[in-house]
């Protein structure tokens, strides 16, 4: 009896339990139900600041040029400006005089202070890919990449003239690090390496402005032989010895020149001359090296000569080749066809047909092979490309009722042919293959020697039972009167096409009866126009 109790007491609390958990779920239902099931998706703009600037805008593509050919200026001046202009005039051993910086100079050098300042405010791409407008992560990103070059470069040495503080030579080698600047152009060297004129030019510049370089230390070492106080220096160096030549006063161990010497600008020239000798070559002897700096001077631009011939004109060979590539293929080709002509010993008319055949083709698409060169591209690119490429075939009165997925398919199957004059493109009797339109040139339609017509530009030629898999035979034979460019679209593939699409099928077989210039189906006689009665070749 007690079990029987106790067995009844957990009948009524599970049942108690049940009618619970059936409330609660009920409770849950009506909530999901009551609730929202689709949840909202806002979209927020990108919270950017108006003063970010946008590295790809065209402000910003504007100033990097600015900059860029700012930097090429400082390449060039700064080296000069301190092996040239800044030990031109000394006086009895004291600091260097130097006449006040150009306009230029100090113009530079306030745009290299701005350009740090917008440097920044401007977006930047991250390592994900994508554009940076945080002006947090921008200022970050720029402190732990350039900001240290473009800061030493930007070192206003030229504004102390402003405020009357004397500078010494030790400030204007100083100057150098704004070359620093340079190493900035790295990281946009790849967006112009395809573009074989930019490198070429670039390669011919790098080269033109490390010869500058080395003209400036070459003129910095010869007067530095000529103010020391060893007489077996200054009396054997280059810079006297080009004095003597040009019957300029000689000039003496002090920190002067007597009467002035060799001129800036002809010292200038020389040391170019030397620089650009020793470069492509070993130099001609007429300005050679006779202290020892000079000479180790020499071996070390001998050295870097051969680099630069490794490194710039072995480039440069390599772009003239590709620039020359397509005229190298031409006569490989050329060649190649001949062989084949002499190894299988063709007739002479038939080897003026191919040979004729292929210059014009090449005339045409300059030895690019169309469906090569789009093989690798997407379905749906290689459509577009297609759609443009045949837009000529594709507007013909035939395809307007055709849909934009329709146009796609028939443009991947349209093909390029080519006829010379006096070629067959059809003979009669043979089973026809495409419908074929005529681009350009003039052909005639004949049967036993008359013509039964003159095809020109914007005509159409083919048959019009497309429904059946049937062979179907010529009625007479097609001849290229002129050079002809055709396109065409093979039957099989046009009735594969029209199988997909067959609402525009019974459509394409209504229109294209009316649309055939003329009708090659075998037993089908064409109404010729008036201007276009057969005439008896005989």
């Amino acid at each position: 009896m007690e079990r029987r109790r106790s067995r009844a007491v957990l009948y009524q609390l599970s049942g108690h339990l049940q009618k619970q958990d059936k409330a609660k779920s009920k409770l849950k239902i009506n909530n999901v139900t009551n609730a929202n099931p689709v949840p909202e998706y806002k979209v927020a703009d990108i919270q950017k600041s108006r003063f970010i600037l946008l590295h790809y805008g065209a402000f910003k593509a504007g100033w990097d040029w600015l900059i860029l050919l700012a930097t090429f200026y400082v390449a060039i001046t700064v080296p000069y400006n301190v092996c040239f202009t800044a030990v031109e005039i000394r006086e009895d051993g004291g600091s260097a005089a130097r006449n006040p910086p150009s306009v230029s100079d100090i113009l530079v050098e306030i745009l290299f202070i701005i350009d740090i300042a917008l440097n920044f405010r401007t977006t930047y791409v991250s390592t994900s890919g994508q554009v940076v407008y945080d002006a947090r992560s921008i200022c970050i990103h720029y402190v732990t990449s350039w900001l240290f070059v473009d800061l030493i470069a930007a070192l206003p040495f030229d504004l102390l003239y402003a405020f009357n503080i004397s500078v010494n030579f030790g400030v204007h080698l100083l100057k150098t690090v704004r070359l620093l600047r340079l190493l900035r152009l790295l990281q946009k060297l790849d967006r112009y390496s395809q573009y074989s004129a930019v490198v070429l030019t670039l390669l011919m510049s790098t080269f033109a402005l490390l010869a500058h370089w080395m003209a400036c230390v070459w003129y910095f070492i010869g007067r530095s032989e000529i103010e020391s106080n060893s007489p077996s220096s200054w009396d054997i160096g280059w810079l006297h010895e080009l004095a003597k030549r040009l019957g300029t006063p000689h000039l003496n161990g002090s920190l002067t020149m007597l009467g002035g010497g060799p001129s800036v600008r002809s010292s200038y020239v020389t040391s170019l001359y030397f620089a650009l000798s020793s470069l492509t070559s070993v130099g001609f002897g007429n300005v050679s090296a006779n202290t020892d700096s000079e000479k180790i001077f020499s071996i070390c631009t001998m050295l870097i000569g051969a680099l630069m011939h490794a490194v710039v004109f072995g480039n440069v060979t390599a772009i003239i080749q590709r620039m020359y590539s397509r005229r190298s293929l031409y006569h490989t080709r050329t060649k190649d066809l001949k062989d084949f002509i002499r190894v299988h010993r063709l007739p002479k008319a038939l080897e003026q047909r191919m040979m004729e055949c292929f210059q014009t083709t090449w005339s045409v698409n300059n030895g690019i092979d169309v469906s090569e060169l789009l093989k690798d591209f997407p379905d749906e690119l290689r459509a577009d490309i297609a759609m443009h490429l045949n837009k000529e075939l594709l507007q013909l009165s035939l395809f307007e009722s055709a849909s934009r997925g329709c146009l796609r398919s028939l443009s991947l199957i349209i093909k390029t042919s080519f006829c010379a004059p006096g070629e067959f493109l059809i003979r009669q009797g043979d089973a026809l293959q495409a419908i074929y339109f005529v681009c350009s040139g003039s052909m005639e339609v004949l049967k036993d020697n008359t013509v039964l017509a003159i095809l020109g530009r914007g005509d159409l030629i083919g048959s019009d039972c497309l429904t059946q898999e049937e062979v179907i035979k010529t009625n007479a034979c097609v001849k290229a009167l002129t050079y002809c460019d055709l396109q065409y679209i093979s039957l099989k593939g046009l009735r594969e096409v029209l199988c997909l699409y067959p609402d525009y099928a019974q459509k394409f077989i209504t229109e294209i009866q009316h649309d055939l210039t003329y009708n090659l189906r075998e037993g089908h006689t064409t109404e010729l126009l008036p201007e276009l009665q057969p005439v008896d070749r005989d």
